[in-house]
């Protein structure tokens, strides 16, 4: 395998598909995936990757039942103060954003991603973008307000400056058997090598991440040339 460092992307699907297989109700999956999250801290420093981007929240996903939202947003209150203290964030020097609309969330998640973001600004040997309530085209129109706000003429490259992930991830890997980006940075992965994997996300393992970058090593990446 290459020395190369790794930037992927994973679209977490799968999650209630999961919790159903296992006669539970489908918002309980995604207590599953958040373990197998916590599971990336490890094989991405094993695997040399330096950012993952997580697709965990879309913009649209506010509209499912109240009672799955409410979940969620509950666990992740839990699953974000359980990351804020894990020695793995602080000891391999992760730092940590939150992307997506997050004025959406209620205050003491708001300022919950805020703490964690603060304490995690500096560091720099790996990153970990979460989307969350994330959706491809409110990034692209926010980053062009953005730009029309400061008075300046849109362009590429100013248009890339102002998204709220502005690296372009290698390769992109969808669990769950669907066939489509959902959104997900859309302006990103232009050119970016995209796996589409049958598992669902909870049965998501360290070889199938291993597989992906050899397989992505054996792609010729030609860019459009």
């Amino acid at each position: 395998m290459s020395s190369k460092r790794y930037r992927i992307g994973i679209i977490l699907d799968g999650n209630r598909r999961f919790a159903r297989k296992k006669g539970l109700q489908a918002w309980k999956g995604h207590e599953f995936g958040a373990e197998k999250v916590e599971n990336l801290l490890d094989w991405a420093k094993e695997l040399d990757i330096c950012e993952m981007t997580l697709y965990c929240f879309s913009a649209e996903n506010f509209n499912r039942d109240k009672r799955e939202v409410e979940y969620l947003m509950k666990l992740f209150k839990r699953f974000f103060r359980k990351f804020k203290d894990d020695k793995r964030i602080h000891e391999n020097q992760v730092k940590i954003i939150f992307a997506g609309d997050l004025k959406k969330f209620d205050e003491e998640l708001q300022e919950l991603m805020i703490d964690i973001m603060e304490k995690t600004k500096n560091y720099t040997n790996y990153k970990i973008n979460f989307l969350v309530g994330y959706g491809g085209r409110w990034e692209i129109v926010n980053s062009v307000k953005k730009i029309l706000e400061n008075g300046e003429e849109i362009n590429e490259e100013k248009l890339g400056k102002n998204l709220v992930v502005r690296e372009e991830p290698d390769f992109v890997i969808r669990t769950g058997g669907e066939i489509r980006s959902s959104g997900f940075l859309p302006w990103q992965t232009v050119y970016s090598e995209w796996f589409y994997l049958d598992k669902l996300w909870p049965e998501f393992e360290k070889e199938d991440l291993r597989r992906c970058i050899d397989e992505f090593e054996k792609r010729d990446r030609r860019f459009g040339k």
